[in-house]
């Protein structure tokens, strides 16, 4: 973890930025140590949440034996007399007697005493009424516990809860799961220079990440209102210590955007230092997306609460995204961090030195390979509006077609599972 404090700003602006892997693993190893309290919601309301505890299920999965055709449900050798039907959701009667049987349908409780349960197209019926047929060796049932005993875990703690844990849950007898509360965000926008719409004219230009973020940050899980993203906020100290004391009142996470750098209207650092923050990163060693930061302070409550500094640059700001604010956010969701996936490169990617190169691709998920896309520039977003992700080229190395290389995807939907 960072020894350094805010009153060491200024030396920190001197210091070697961070190892690209190493800023990694140790904001998520932050966020995990600050993991938000647990609580209990609906099933319905669980989608994109993540599970606090083991989920297990209260009974044993199927909790009685079930015909897993629609047949007859038969007690000793044929003929059988029909003394009955078992529907889905019926407890039947014991059968009692050899030779008798009751129709039944998929899904329903199997009758206790039956020794069989024969498939409706391999049975017939006798002109006096009884059934014949020959039952399959094989039980045409489902046995208690076949699934699932009662108590086993089933999905650790960390688990994304999709529409299939839902349904999962719901099969084991659960109206509620166990989940981490989702991540409050928002986002401050910084620069004078910025429209809020319209085309770029006379020298300003166009806020793309104002609309753009809160996006990111909803596909990473966290809840982010409209009311939630400020700006353009004004170019003065002042003005950003308040917008962000106003932020952090509410928000668990706070997003800024651009004035990272140490220059004459760069006031977050300045900003930072009069809240008493203190540096968990700040600058990365990757390329693009230099400079980023991530800062926390302790609330009034006890709670800590974090600032991610992104670049002022579209490109590079959605880099310290996924380079910071979603591995923090997977660690505060109590989720493993996530592990990169390797694709082949299909074209050469050159290298940035000693800093590690964060390279847009388009994967082909069928052939295994990323392809690097065209207009990357750190302002520009036409690549990254047709890339899938970034691929990961160490420093001191390029990357070359043929190349097994890292990929830090982007995400699609909240909770979404990586390929």
């Amino acid at each position: 973890m960072s020894t350094e404090t805010s009153s060491d700003a200024d030396l920190a602006a001197l210091s070697p930025p961070l190892v690209w892997a190493q800023a990694r693993s140790r904001v998520y190893e932050v966020g995990l140590a600050a993991a938000l309290p647990a609580l209990d919601v609906p099933l319905a309301e669980a989608d994109g949440h993540t599970l606090a505890e083991p989920l297990a299920p209260r009974t044993d999965l199927p909790a009685f034996p079930t015909s897993s055709v629609d047949g007859w449900a038969v007690r000793g050798p044929g003929p059988w007399r029909i003394v009955g039907r078992v529907l889905a959701g019926t407890t039947p009667a014991p059968l009692t007697e050899d030779g008798t049987t009751v129709e039944i349908a998929t899904g329903a409780m199997v009758p206790t005493g039956a020794s069989a349960v024969l498939r409706v197209e391999e049975s017939r019926r006798t002109p006096e009424g009884f059934v014949e047929g020959v039952p399959r060796p094989a039980p045409e049932w489902r046995l208690p516990g076949e699934e699932a005993a009662a108590g086993e875990e089933l999905l650790p703690a960390g688990t994304p809860v999709d529409p299939s844990v839902i349904g999962l849950a719901a099969s084991c007898g659960h109206d509620t799961l166990r989940v981490r509360a989702q991540p409050r965000a928002a986002l401050l926008v910084f620069g004078d220079e910025l429209l809020t719409s319209g085309p770029p004219a006379e020298g300003r230009i166009r806020d793309a990440l104002g609309p753009a973020v809160p996006a990111w940050l909803r596909r990473y899980g966290c809840q982010v209102r409209t009311t939630d993203v400020v700006g353009p906020v004004a170019d003065t100290l002042p003005a950003h210590e308040a917008a962000l004391r106003q932020a952090l009142a509410e928000a668990d996470l706070v997003c800024t955007t651009g004035g990272t750098m140490h220059g004459p209207v760069d006031h977050l650092h300045p900003a930072l230092a009069a809240l008493g923050a203190d540096y968990v990163v700040n600058t990365v060693a990757v390329r693009p997306g230099f400079p980023m930061l991530l800062a926390r302070v302790v609330g009034a409550d006890g709670r800590t609460r974090f600032i991610a500094g992104l670049p002022g640059n579209p490109q590079s700001a959605v880099i310290a995204l996924v380079s910071l604010v979603a591995p923090l956010l997977a660690g505060l969701a109590g989720r493993p961090i996530p592990v990169l996936a390797h694709a082949t490169l299909a074209g050469p990617v050159p290298g940035r030195g000693d800093y590690t190169h964060l390279a847009l691709v388009r994967l082909d998920r069928v052939a295994g390979t990323a392809h690097p896309v065209r207009h990357v520039g750190s302002a520009m977003l036409r690549g990254l509006s047709g890339a899938d992700g970034f691929a990961v080229i160490a420093p001191g190395t390029s990357g070359a077609a043929g190349d097994r290389v890292p990929v830090v995807p982007l995400p699609l939907f909240p909770g979404e599972r990586t390929w």
